[in-house]
């Protein structure tokens, strides 16, 4: 994009799904953002607009407003990563909002993957690799770790190109979070911390 997006389409933009990217706005607005490489029109019926890489980019790199500490505070959801200061309660209207994030997010796949496949992770996940294990974990039911608390789950970035960290300190917790992963289309390793002996799995998106 050779220039920044009016106003207008700044809203559209920052409006978008969280998850899918999908996107609602007027037709003109909607074009121009495609001919601007910022959205695509798929090509299936309902022929929604969605966000592309670069438009996630832009919406990420320039946010309106800061964010907040909380997912709930500004209607944004986020999975659990475990670890966080003031995480969403755990309650009935967190399940729910977990499972369409999660339902969302296989749609998503459908919709961009070249095959139409929802066995494996999307382009949004490999950009956002810590959100999208998280959200697989908080998914199935596990549960992410407590500030300040030994159990549960934490996902992390690591060094390595396209792959997050797992820690969880129960043994059968950490391999269930392993089965987890695989059957959401992730590869999964186990590895040993060589200073503490502590076991944590490296995980990384499936392309085939």
């Amino acid at each position: 994009m050779t220039r920044p997006p009016t106003a207008a389409q700044r809203r559209v933009i920052d409006a978008a799904d969280p998850v899918t990217g999908r996107l609602k706005g007027t037709e003109a607005q909607l074009a121009s953002l495609v001919r601007h490489g910022l959205a695509f029109r798929h090509a299936r019926p309902p022929h929604d607009h969605f966000l592309t890489p670069a438009g996630h980019r832009l919406r990420e790199a320039t946010p309106v407003a800061p964010a907040p500490e909380t997912p709930r505070a500004s209607g944004v959801f986020a999975a659990r990563i475990g670890g966080e200061e003031n995480p969403p309660t755990a309650d009935a209207t967190r399940v729910r909002e977990v499972h369409s994030a999660w339902q969302g997010l296989l749609e998503l796949r459908r919709m961009t993957n070249p095959d139409g496949a929802t066995d494996r992770p999307c382009g949004w996940e490999r950009a956002h690799l810590v959100q999208a294990a998280a959200l697989a974990l908080e998914a199935a039911g596990h549960r992410p770790a407590e500030a300040g608390a030994e159990g549960g789950y934490r996902v992390r970035a690591t060094p390595q190109p396209e792959a997050v960290a797992v820690r969880e300190p129960d043994a059968a917790a950490l391999t269930a979070c392993a089965v987890t992963l695989q059957a959401a289309g992730w590869q999964v390793g186990e590895y040993t911390e060589p200073r503490t002996r502590a076991r944590y799995l490296l995980a990384s998106p499936r392309r085939v």
